[in-house]
């Protein structure tokens, strides 16, 4: 490490301390030429992997592209912002996660289709018709049926619960557990 001051190749590290949520390390570094101390930080730095379009070219992974994607389908929604925030998460993690330096731009598609999905119906199909290329009412009725036919939709029309047992509260009552 230089010295940030008179540019010299030689430093000593006088103290390092892990930062309080553990995702860096703070080092205090001694410049042994002009004796002067200063601080450094080490993070980890994931690279995102390259998106690969459908005609061959690669670009850099935007963050800022997904986020106007999914504000986009979600336009006049009522989806929170903390909600978009963390289908973004899910989607950069899940690249994260395959380990690859390039992935298909069809490959994030879906992955935001899924997410939308589970945020907003309308904004699934809204997301669809474009990712989609639908051409006439028809392409709309087969994705509309396609939500319906979702597993994300039957757990919402639950209430969230799991398939095989309802709770059916009875007045007066403890809720009583049902098979379907």
């Amino acid at each position: 490490m230089k010295c940030p001051f008179c540019k010299g190749p030689t430093t000593q590290v006088v103290d390092t301390r892990e930062s309080e949520d553990g995702d860096s390390i703070r080092r205090r570094r001694r410049c042994l030429s002009c004796d002067k101390r200063f601080t450094t930080f080490e993070t980890v730095e994931l690279r995102m992997p390259q998106v690969v379009k459908q005609n061959g070219m690669r670009s850099e992974f935007d963050e800022d592209k997904l986020r106007t994607s999914f504000k986009r389908a979600l336009h006049k929604r009522p989806v929170s912002a903390e909600l978009v925030d963390a289908a973004i998460d899910h989607v950069t993690q899940k690249l994260h996660a395959l380990g690859e330096r390039e992935v298909g731009s069809r490959q994030v598609g879906e992955m935001v289709m899924k997410e939308l999905l589970k945020l907003d119906k309308v904004a699934y199909i809204r997301f669809a018709s474009v990712y989609k290329s639908f051409q006439d009412v028809g392409d709309f009725t087969e994705a509309v049926e396609e939500v319906r036919k979702s597993p994300a939709r039957k757990a919402a029309d639950r209430g969230g619960k799991p398939a095989g047992k309802q709770s059916v509260k009875q007045p007066g009552k403890q809720p009583v557990k049902q098979q379907n």
